[in-house]
């Protein structure tokens, strides 16, 4: 089969496609056979060893894909071979083939295409838990997406709208914004032409956003929080800015107001059944109509270094997806 290989901790650019062996799956596991892998930013993390785990060399980046099963491990009774299904893998989605737990792994919907699938688990699963577990997201709040073109903030948009909340989105460009309003934000806020806390106070009337959801860390994590509401939570997604910021510790105690972390994955795996909720949820709201994810360019296996580049670099715009069988 054929991998992007990472052999040595570097750039995306000196990832290597090459033919390897295909893998066995374990008792516990399935044999994928992936059609397409979700692009995220863990993956640029990864493969320059800055990322939680560190897997043995040489690995395949990639922590979802959408595909279908070619073999089933002997443990494994809850799935079979030619279903199709969503799998969060860690790392080894950008490979023709890769082994996952069979706990990883999710049916995907009818109706819903591997791109979509790719594209679907990671950004929705966190996005969902972060409002839902971790924001307490109430009807009528208000709730400030910061980075809401990227895949985990559209999603965050999304849900917050089918949450019930009024949503203000937040991004660069008239044209990241664009795409956020048509996922349903009701106020929209362009940081690099405007003051986020003079809008802010404005389009709350003095009274400050409920919920603050931020990937992207960097100065405007502060600016954000100076604008939260009484009992407001501050959502800590990640730093795609590359810059972990810190905080005056008085401004939490002066707004009443809570820094919350949100680590998916790690929740995933401690809360299964509060995991399974959630996507069932998800996957109502998908077949109602409600979530639409945005896949707003594809490559190929060989280029996937070239889709890692295009997310660090905050090019992108919704989801990238890996045809992987292209």
């Amino acid at each position: 089969m054929k991998a992007l290989l990472c052999k040595a901790f570097g750039p995306a650019s000196s990832l290597q496609l090459e033919d390897i062996p295909s893998p066995t799956p374990k008792a516990n596991e399935v044999l994928l056979d992936v059609h397409a892998a979700g692009v995220n930013f863990p993956d640029s993390l990864i493969i320059q060893g800055k990322y939680q785990f560190k897997p043995p060399f040489p690995f395949a980046p990639g922590g979802e894909a959408a595909g279908v099963i070619s073999a089933v491990g002997d443990k494994v009774s809850q799935y079979r071979v030619g279903q199709r299904v969503m799998a969060l893998t860690g790392w080894g989605s950008f490979a023709e083939q890769v082994c996952v737990p069979a706990y990883n792994l999710l049916p995907m919907p009818d109706g819903m295409d591997f791109a979509s699938a790719a594209a679907f688990g990671m950004t929705y699963g966190t996005s969902m838990h972060a409002l839902k577990q971790r924001g307490n997201l109430q009807p009528g709040e208000t709730l400030l997406v910061l980075g809401a073109s990227g895949g985990v903030g559209l999603a965050a948009v999304e849900i917050g709208k089918a949450m019930g909340a009024t949503v203000i989105a937040a991004a660069s460009s008239a044209e990241k914004l664009e795409v956020a309003r048509q996922a349903g934000a009701d106020q929209l806020i362009n940081y690099r032409e405007q003051s986020l806390k003079d809008e802010l106070k404005k389009l709350t009337g003095g009274k400050g956003v409920d919920v603050i959801y931020d990937p992207v860390g960097g100065p405007l994590f502060e600016e954000a929080f100076r604008c939260i509401a009484w009992n407001g939570r501050l959502l800590v997604i990640g730093f795609a800015s590359g810059e972990i910021p810190a905080l005056p510790a008085n401004l939490p105690l002066l707004k009443g107001a809570s820094l919350v972390g949100v680590f998916w994955g790690a929740f995933a795996q401690r809360q299964v059944q509060d995991n399974v909720a959630n996507f069932q949820q998800l996957f109502a709201w998908y077949a109602e109509g409600k979530l639409k994810p945005l896949v707003s360019q594809r490559y190929s296996l060989a280029e996937a270094g070239q889709a890692i580049d295009a997310l660090t670099e905050r090019r992108a715009v919704g989801k990238l997806v890996i045809d992987v069988r292209s």
